[in-house]
Parts: C-alpha cells; sequence; structure tokens
C-alpha cells in the first residue's frame, strides 16, 4: 500500500494537495502539526482494493423458464376427426368429409415445472489471510487515533479549561477512567484555577483516610501485613509495634512472622522485637497460627509480618485462606513508586472483606502519587498510614489529606519528558480503549 505525505501551512492547503494528486475519493489515514505547518498521511481510494480485494458476486443460478403454450398432442385418429370438426369450420378452413362429432377430450393437467433443488450445506466461509487482517487492524487503529485527534482540537476549542484540566491530570500519572469520571461533572464556567480547586475538592470527597480518632493503635486488634514482595513489610511492622509500645507499653504488643521462606527473615524481626522489648512468634501454618493467637488473647496488639509474593503467585490465595475464620484483620500495602496498572493487579490479587485498608509505603521515594491515590480512590480503600524513610518508627505517618492530593496533583514541569504535547492527551484516552471523551460524554 503506497501512503503517501503532504507538508503544507494550512490543513486546507495540504488537503487541497491530497485531492489533487489522489483525487476526491482519497482516504486521510493520519494529521498532525509539524513545525511550519501540518503533515498529513493519505493513500488513493485504489490502494485499498490490494489491501482488502472486493469480493467475488456470485452467479446468478440457472432457472428453467415456465412454456409460453402448452400444445396437446392428439392421436392421428382423433386429429384427423378435429380437423373436419366444427373447430375447421370456424377457422373458416374448407372441409371435404363430412362433420364427424367426437367425445369431448378431458382436460390434461398443467405441466409441472422442475426447479433445481437448494442445497442444505452452506458454502464454506471465506478465511481472511493474517496478514489482511493485521493491516485492517492497523488502518482502524490510524483512523481512531486520526478520529481523536479531531475531537481533541474540536474539545480545547469549545472547552479549553477541562481539556487543560485533563492534561494535567493525565500528565500527572492519573488513568484516563479516574480523570474522565472527575471531570464529568465540571462547570463550564470556571476558570483554570477554579477548575482545579473544584476537581481536588471532588477527589478529596471521594478519598478514604483515618484520623487520629479511628487510629488502630488506640483500639487494638490482630493486624497482618500484607502485599508483593519489596514494599516495606518487616520494616511497617516493626513501626506500628514501636507506636504501640510507646503509647501502651512493651506488655500490650506481640509479633508474629509467617514468613518462614525468606532466609534471615525471623531474625531481622526478632531483632527489633528485641530492640523493642516485645516477643516475636513464628507461625508456619495455619494451625500454628491459630495456636499462637489463643495464647495471645490478651495482648492489645498483635502484628503479623507475612512472606511477600508477587500478586500473581498462586501462593497469594493460600495466604489469603490462612487467615480465614479468623479475627485478622489484613492491611494492604502499596508501593508509591509502583505504576498505576501494577497497583491494580496487587489491589485485585489481595483485596477481600477481611481488607481494613492499606499503608502507602516509600512515599518518599516517588516522583508523583497519583497512580497511588488513584487505584486507593477507585477501589475504595482505607488509608491509614504513610511511610516516607527507613526510620522507626519515625517515619510512619497518618495521611495529611491536603499534602497527598496536593503531590498527586502537582503539574509536570514544562520540559519535562513526560509532559504529553499538542493532540497526545487525546490519543491517549483514545488508546485506553474509550474514545477520545475529554470529560464531556463524547465518544470519536
Amino acid at each position: 500500500m503506497n501512503v503517501r505525505k503532504f507538508v503544507a501551512t494550512t490543513a486546507r492547503e495540504a488537503l487541497h494537495k491530497v485531492k489533487d494528486l489522489l483525487g476526491p475519493d482519497a482516504i486521510i489515514l493520519s494529521n498532525r502539526a509539524v513545525p511550519g505547518g501540518v503533515e498529513i498521511m493519505a493513500v488513493a481510494a485504489s490502494e485499498m482494493e490490494k489491501v482488502v480485494p472486493p469480493m467475488a458476486q456470485p452467479a446468478p443460478r440457472d432457472v428453467p423458464k415456465a412454456p409460453d403454450d402448452y400444445s396437446v398432442r392428439l392421436s392421428p385418429a382423433a386429429s384427423a376427426g378435429v380437423s373436419n370438426g366444427p373447430a375447421a369450420a370456424r377457422a373458416g378452413l374448407p372441409s371435404s368429409r363430412p362433420t364427424v362429432k367426437t367425445p369431448p377430450l378431458a382436460p390434461r393437467p398443467a405441466p409441472q415445472i422442475e426447479r433445481p433443488a437448494q442445497s442444505a450445506a452452506k458454502p464454506p466461509a471465506e478465511i481472511v489471510p493474517a496478514e489482511v487482517m493485521d493491516e485492517i487492524r492497523s488502518l482502524r487503529k490510524i483512523v481512531e487515533q486520526h478520529l481523536a485527534g479531531f475531537a481533541w482540537g474540536e474539545t480545547a476549542r469549545s472547552e479549553p479549561v477541562k481539556t487543560e484540566i485533563l492534561r494535567q491530570m493525565l500528565d500527572a500519572g492519573f488513568s484516563p477512567r479516574f480523570a474522565r469520571d472527575l471531570l464529568a461533572e465540571l462547570p463550564r464556567e470556571l476558570s483554570t484555577t477554579q477548575a482545579m480547586a473544584w476537581v481536588k475538592n471532588s477527589a478529596d470527597r471521594s478519598f478514604l483516610t483515618i484520623d487520629s480518632g479511628s487510629d488502630i493503635i488506640d483500639r487494638g486488634g490482630v493486624y497482618a501485613l500484607v502485599g508483593p514482595t519489596g514494599v516495606g513489610k518487616t520494616t511497617t511492622t516493626a513501626k506500628l509495634a514501636a507506636r504501640c509500645v510507646l503509647r501502651h507499653g512493651a506488655s500490650k504488643v506481640a509479633l508474629i512472622t509467617t514468613d518462614g521462606y525468606r532466609i534471615g527473615a525471623y531474625e531481622q524481626l526478632r531483632i527489633y522485637g528485641r530492640i523493642l522489648g516485645i516477643p516475636v512468634h513464628l507461625a508456619k501454618d495455619a494451625e500454628e497460627l491459630r495456636q499462637t493467637l489463643r495464647d495471645l488473647e490478651h495482648k492489645h496488639m498483635v502484628l503479623i509480618d507475612t512472606m511477600g509474593m508477587s500478586q500473581r503467585d498462586r501462593m497469594v490465595q493460600e495466604q489469603v485462606a490462612m487467615f480465614g475464620n479468623s479475627a485478622v484483620k489484613r492491611l494492604l500495602l502499596l508501593s508509591a513508586t509502583s505504576r498505576g496498572d501494577t497497583l491494580d493487579d496487587v489491589v485485585r490479587s489481595y483485596v477481600g472483606s477481611d481488607v481494613a485498608g492499606c499503608i502507602l509505603s516509600k512515599v518518599d521515594e516517588a516522583a508523583s502519587l497519583a497512580s497511588a491515590l488513584d487505584v486507593i480512590i477507585r477501589h475504595g480503600l482505607r488509608l491509614h498510614y504513610v511511610s516516607n524513610g527507613q526510620r522507626v518508627p519515625e517515619d510512619l505517618h497518618l495521611p495529611n489529606r491536603a499534602y497527598l492530593l496536593h503531590r498527586a496533583f502537582k503539574d509536570v514541569p514544562e520540559l519535562s519528558p513526560h509532559r504529553l504535547d499538542g493532540v497526545e492527551p487525546g490519543l491517549l484516552m483514545a488508546s485506553a480503549g474509550q474514545g477520545m471523551v475529554a470529560a464531556g460524554g463524547r465518544r470519536a
């Protein structure tokens, strides 16, 4: 397929070039702004027949025609009698013989027309070659991106404030779905500053956190810290234990680890326990865990450190079942440095009715908190603590909503390589699978 590129100072001039060279039936594949003008990729209509050939029309079936008249053949004797009868006289023919009366002939049934029997078997479906399907998918993607660019330009002209806020949210790291839902009811009369404040307030209303009055350190209970490898479960367990020791005393706290696989895991937690003056127990299976919990019923708080594993590991379900039918509540640790789709996978694997909420770790290492807060808000998780360092117990805090939202909605610097430019936000929305919807409910 011969795709041609046309560059001109304006879109109108470029379209004239396309029409002059490829004809009025040319197909526009893409357009984009380039330094000094506009670039259009187009292909002639005749070129498409090389990619998708026209289907052959089936030949018409031959159907026998009914005869125009049906002649009645008589025997020679009957023919002789009829030729000299009244019919011949009415036709004006000379009669050389006397009229012979013959009995009337019985009417013959109309001849049956034989039609070809229709075959019950349907013709086999035509198989489209794989390379043709790949080409069709490629063209479809190009057309969708082309339409998304047009829709983005139209929305930018009609709703410039909403378009700018959407760009900022995508730059910050929010998912297209969250941005689209959040901007669906944005008032049109707001300025950019007012619109951003409106969006932050809307996100704040959906953001679930605890405060000093609902701190689990004061309420007590049995909590298991779960999550994938490397999110800081053991360190966070020690931080929570230290906070509880400072508030209620070492006699009210106990630690349990179920990590008998990782080398040195039990020893690491035992060192923290020895420093804090609290006992540390090892539970290798569900039965040992239930027995240990019965022995520690008098404790104000029991914290369980679990083995880290990939969210796609089948052992995650075994770990979830280990805490079933017990008073253990799980706290899911999420790393602020992970991508949004990775965090979605983690939540889907670990979520359950016994999940009390989540703890956001590595906040000090993340450039943006948009992806993490996006996942927490969309899945309705309650944020209990924020961890921003390795110090025990200093680097564990109750969530500061204003600070977290400020970090999440912080705009990317203009010279950043991660900043979207031109129609790129529209293309990103189109590739998200919902078309170019700039929070206005339209689908490209």
